[in-house]
């Protein structure tokens, strides 16, 4: 067992729910009609919802004619202020398990793919101010979908800020698990009930139900 100074984690799926699927086709649909294009085909919206690459932005940005950089900004936009809307109509929530963190002296940092807008929202809707110590999301710029996980970027800048490498990074996705491998730490991946089904390609140094789970990993360490 490695002893970790820091635990890093992953927001969505791991500290609060994740958005629902509606919700980011409306803000990806909302985008593009922001920057002129008012009957988007349904694969397009599809493509710029949830996991878009750099490449794929790219392609759907120029059968349109749109500036990336511009449309992507839209995107991002939208999509923060819906999940935003999300937390404070209550269709969105904190796990409980959260609380599995208090008694834990480790230094903590969320990093996630999502908007930095988003996750600076998260920490002070919730008052997660004391119990993280940096947290990282993406610009809204379309440098940053290269810098998204399993790019180990926003997972480096986080431990630098920590002053230190030995770290545990929790996460929810195959990507998590690569980029805490990219990044040369161990993972936890969190097998929530939306994961239950999701088959691995990676292996992490652990697999849990919960943050309880994370919790015992790390007061044994």
């Amino acid at each position: 067992m490695t002893d970790y100074d820091a635990i890093l984690f992953d927001n969505d799926g791991v500290l609060v729910e994740p958005p629902s699927r509606e919700t980011l086709r409306e803000a990806a649909r909302t985008a593009f009609e922001a920057v002129g294009v008012d009957d988007a085909d349904e694969r397009h919206v599809e493509d710029v919802m949830y996991g878009v690459t750099p490449e794929l932005l790219g392609r759907v940005c120029d059968h349109y004619g749109l500036d990336r950089a511009a449309f992507w900004e839209a995107r991002d936009r939208r999509a923060a202020a819906a999940q935003r809307t999300e937390f404070r109509e209550g269709e969105r929530d904190r796990y409980d398990d959260v609380a599995a963190l208090a008694d834990l002296d480790h230094d903590f940092g969320v990093v996630s793919s999502n908007q930095h807008l988003t996750i600076e929202f998260v920490v002070e809707f919730f008052g997660f101010e004391e119990l993280f110590d940096t947290y990282y999301g993406r610009e809204l710029t379309v440098e940053s979908v290269r810098r998204k996980k399993p790019n180990p970027h926003y997972l480096e800048r986080a431990l630098a800020d920590l002053d230190t490498e030995s770290a545990l990074f929790v996460g929810d996705s195959e990507s998590d698990v690569e980029a805490a491998d990219r990044a040369g730490l161990d993972s936890a991946f969190v097998r929530r009930s939306h994961r239950a089904d999701l088959e691995l390609s990676v292996d992490p140094t652990y697999e849990v139900e919960d943050l309880w789970g994370v919790a015992e990993i790390a007061g044994r360490t």
